[in-house]
């Protein structure tokens, strides 16, 4: 597994990260259990991925406290990231955002709590609250490296004009945002201004929350409890527009050697060489999948087909429901 820098200060990462996510939380509470999800990140370690995400809001709490388990007598060499900013109500669907300076510095102490470490490697704000200035949150996550519980700093789904007034108060290391072959909204400014920074990328959901693996061929494929069910892409005449688009990434996939999943995310690392995608899964056979993108290889025609039938704007829907699209700086 090669690596890849993300910003100027140090920080590198595995080509192909693991996002935890899905390990506790969001697409069905009959997902992993605790000891799949160990097992899980082991393989992943052992099989080279050394980036692993998480934050306090999976769970919530529970996603950070699984990884932790999974770090004990690994810790060496793993990149860990895990962000702060949601605040989710356990058992509950209700949730806010906290940046307020004080909140910063109580989440960081209960997530290295959690996850049994002493530093965190990249700590994020996970959604920017309108509420606080920038300067305020960063400052304080500033305050965290100087104390040594973190050592390099992240934004997630934050503007460019926010990108840049917090990179003035710290240098900012890396970005994450959606981006795949059917979220490409980052590439108007987000990346620009990335690239304009010495900002690295990191796109999750790279794979269109599993859409574009070829896995759904209809919403009931969803479980009951799947948030997925409400997102206006998993749904109606958007479902049965998107399910297109993925039937002529598959049969570009067949001619390449490759699977559709290993497509999409071999596009995204040829797009940048500080991009470093975080697929998540709760399968080995997935995991296995997913870190073979490394070794598919696009040539200028590849890239020009795969954009001939996923342009930009391409996906149908909204990628959040209304309630949620609001909690993105816009």
């Amino acid at each position: 597994m090669k690596t890849r820098a993300l910003g100027n200060q140090g920080l590198k990462v595995s080509e192909i990260g693991l996002g935890c996510m899905g390990l506790s939380d969001f697409y069905s509470t009959s997902g992993a259990t605790e000891e799949q999800g160990i097992s899980l990140i082991h393989l992943a370690l052992d099989l080279g991925v050394n980036f692993l995400d998480t934050s306090d809001a999976y769970g919530p709490h529970s996603n950070e406290r699984t990884v932790g388990k999974a770090l004990k007598g690994r810790r060496d060499g793993v990149v860990l990231a895990t962000k702060f900013g949601i605040v989710r109500q356990p058992g509950t669907q209700v949730r806010g955002i906290d940046g307020r300076p004080e909140y910063v510095r109580s989440a960081c102490d209960a997530s290295l709590a959690r996850l049994g470490v002493n530093v965190i490697d990249l700590y994020y704000q996970h959604r920017v609250d309108p509420k606080v200035p920038i300067e305020e949150t960063v400052g304080a996550m500033a305050d965290l490296v100087k104390q040594g519980k973190v050592r390099y700093l992240g934004l997630s789904e934050a503007a460019p004009a926010t990108i840049r007034r917090a990179h003035k108060i710290h240098p900012i290391s890396a970005l994450q945002t959606e981006y795949s072959l059917w979220s490409r909204d980052p590439e108007d400014e987000i990346i620009p201004t990335l690239h304009e920074l010495g900002i690295g990328l990191v796109p999750y959901s790279p794979l269109g929350r599993g859409f574009l693996a070829g896995r759904f061929k209809s919403p009931a494929d969803l479980a009951p409890d799947d948030w997925r069910r409400d997102s206006p892409r998993f749904q109606g005449e958007n479902f049965a527009k998107n399910l297109a688009v993925v039937a002529q990434i598959h049969t570009i996939a067949s001619a390449k050697g490759c699977t559709p999943s290993q497509l999409a995310l071999a596009w995204i690392l040829e797009r940048g060489a500080n991009f470093a995608p975080i697929p998540g899964t709760t399968r080995p056979d997935r995991l296995r999948e997913n870190i073979g993108s490394t070794g598919v290889r696009l040539t200028r025609q590849d890239v020009e087909r795969i954009e001939a039938v996923a342009p930009r704007g391409v996906a149908q829907g909204e990628r959040y429901h209304p309630q949620m699209m609001a909690f993105l700086n816009g």
